[in-house]
């Protein structure tokens, strides 16, 4: 099944990095999360990718252009100008590359893709954001419930810590950063009917996918939530990715390969 990946937004939020290439291409490990979160679909068997390009896309292009020489040992004969190949890591991806406007929203970023996509269901996300989600438990679901749409729905945990009082203002305990906070919000890791067409007006290049068009569906009830509740993480600021980078020299929650 194909993946197409929104990689186009200019990441302001971690200018510190996104300044000098685009967000998707941030490392975590010595590789862009964006390989990382292709590796996650991979792990269960979906290696066709379409990325919608925008910020700094041929960034993006050129790393998978050489992705085959940056993977492997080679000898280069500079007086003839030669080059032997010895060794290959390359993954099995087969990845389009797709420039979907500098300024695109999202809404607009997918309908641009669709005619890639083809007449079939597919999966979309984020290019900022891993998580542990079994893909093959979250297929099965949006068969099961037969609607154009599913996110994967997660639960927000806390910036902050807790406090439980009485009316009175009698303080009863301290929690730190709770990691269930009681809210579901948008995970990505979405799945699609090609059908989602129809959401995505003329104007959809003005339009956030996660505004009216994900706003209408919920209005036909052809959206349903894949409730995941373990591990989740999106790389927002400087702090995610010290976090994540973390995590992978620790625990990869994610790392399912």
């Amino acid at each position: 099944m194909k993946v197409v990946i929104f990689a186009g937004g200019r990441g302001t939020r971690i200018s510190e990095e996104s300044s000098l290439r685009p967000k998707p291409m941030i490392e975590i490990g010595g590789k862009p999360i964006l390989w990382h979160i292709m590796k996650i679909y991979a792990a269960y068997g979906h290696t066709e990718f379409i990325i919608c390009l925008g910020y700094k896309g041929g960034m993006i292009k050129e790393y998978f252009a050489n992705y085959f020489l940056h993977n492997a040992d080679i000898t280069v004969d500079l007086s003839n100008n030669s080059l032997q190949v010895h060794n290959n890591h390359a993954e099995p991806f087969k990845v389009s590359l797709i420039d979907t406007g500098l300024d695109t929203m999202t809404a607009g970023r997918l309908k641009r893709v669709l005619p890639y996509v083809g007449n079939e269901t597919f999966m979309l996300t984020y290019g900022d954001g891993v998580c542990d989600v079994n893909i093959d438990e979250l297929l099965r679901f949006h068969r099961q419930h037969g609607k154009i749409c599913t996110m994967t729905a997660i639960q927000a945990t806390s910036r902050f810590g807790v406090i439980k009082m009485e009316e009175d203002g009698t303080i009863n305990s301290f929690e730190e950063k709770p990691e269930d906070s009681g809210t579901w919000i948008n995970g990505g890791f979405f799945v699609l009917e090609p059908s989602v067409a129809q959401y995505l007006k003329d104007d959809a290049d003005n339009m956030m996918w996660e505004r009216q068009p994900m706003n209408d569906l919920a209005k036909d009830s052809q959206i349903a939530a894949y409730k995941h509740h373990h591990f989740w993480k999106c790389m927002d600021t400087l702090r995610d990715k010290e976090e994540l980078e973390h995590l992978w020299q620790q625990e990869p929650l994610w790392k399912k390969w």
